[in-house]
């Protein structure tokens, strides 16, 4: 047993995150300006650190896109900052892109509760994990991203270890060094080294902050890459709220150049559905014309026009 724990204390001591950041060593003896000038000048270097796993995340982007052009979903499994970012980044995705509730989820260790208030112990066990695959129904379909930024979660781990066991696509974010990773356990791996927390450990600051940022990346550029965006604009946004009812006038307005009027005239005979008014109005087209034409288009509206 005392072999075991000093094995585990020796593993989570070596690993980048667990460092001293020489560059904040006196940070409790500094004023407010001072601390926050070194977290701010920390936050700097990560998209630096971002930019150098580019090839992987484009890679993670063509596997995400196949997946779902296949019928599977994109999963996320996290302990922590890791899960809750995953959550929030799926969560986003049914109003932003109008992707249905299931098509990108995320699952954090300890369940719903653990959004809220820490679950101690529930990232511990693998089998928590892979437990939770099973749950989610994972099949070969579908792609399963972890994500720890330590890469070493259990959790994470477990969750990884079942999902590649039934067929599924693998991903995993991590903020440790490509060389301390052994990418064999998994398809593809970003390793987003962003180097000692301004506070040793603190993996919600640097980390978590390029966690948020490749997760960004995945389902923006993914859903670009399946025909959600026109121009730089989300145009299969639901629209569940009023502000989401005023933006999708507004995309209306900006993209077609009619008035207001016009525009929730267009919306009203589309069903609320921007892409399908857009097409209506710039290929001077019937609802139903504008619906047969997205559906050979697969969505795209540029293709659609024409």
């Amino acid at each position: 047993m005392e072999n075991d724990k000093k094995k585990f204390f020796d593993e989570i001591s070596a690993l980048s995150t667990e460092q001293r950041n020489p560059n904040s060593m006196n940070i409790d003896s500094l004023s407010t300006a001072g601390i926050l000038k070194i977290i701010n000048e920390e936050d700097k270097t990560i998209p630096y650190a971002v930019e150098k796993e580019l090839e992987y995340i484009e890679e993670a982007v063509e596997t995400i896109v196949a997946a779902i052009k296949n019928g599977g979903r994109l999963l996320y499994f996290g302990a922590g900052t890791s899960g809750r970012l995953g959550v929030v980044d799926a969560s986003e995705c049914p109003p932003t892109f109008g992707t249905p509730f299931g098509l990108i989820e995320g699952f954090i260790a300890g369940g719903k509760e653990a959004m809220f208030r820490a679950q101690e112990g529930a990232e511990d066990k693998e089998e928590n994990g892979a437990n939770d695959v099973i749950k989610a129904g994972v099949n070969n379909k579908d792609v399963v991203c972890g994500i720890a930024a330590s890469r070493r979660t259990p959790y994470v781990v477990g969750a990884i270890g079942k999902a590649k066991e039934l067929g599924a696509k693998t991903l995993y974010i991590t903020c440790t060094p490509r060389e301390s990773f052994n990418i064999s356990n998994v398809d593809t791996a970003i390793c987003v080294n962003v180097g000692p927390e301004v506070i040793m450990g603190s993996t919600r600051m640097k980390s978590g902050t390029a966690q948020k940022l490749v997760l960004n990346m995945l389902t923006t550029a993914s859903m670009i890459r399946l025909g959600k965006v026109y121009e730089n604009m989300m145009i299969d946004l639901q629209m569940t709220n009023k502000k989401l009812v005023e933006r999708s006038k507004k995309i209306v307005i900006t993209i077609t150049g009619v008035s207001y009027e016009e525009a929730e005239e267009y919306l009203m005979k589309a069903d609320g559905h921007v892409k399908t008014a857009l097409v209506m109005i710039i290929a001077k087209v019937d609802a139903e014309e504008a619906r047969r034409r997205l559906e050979k288009a697969e969505g795209f509206v540029r293709k659609a026009l024409y």
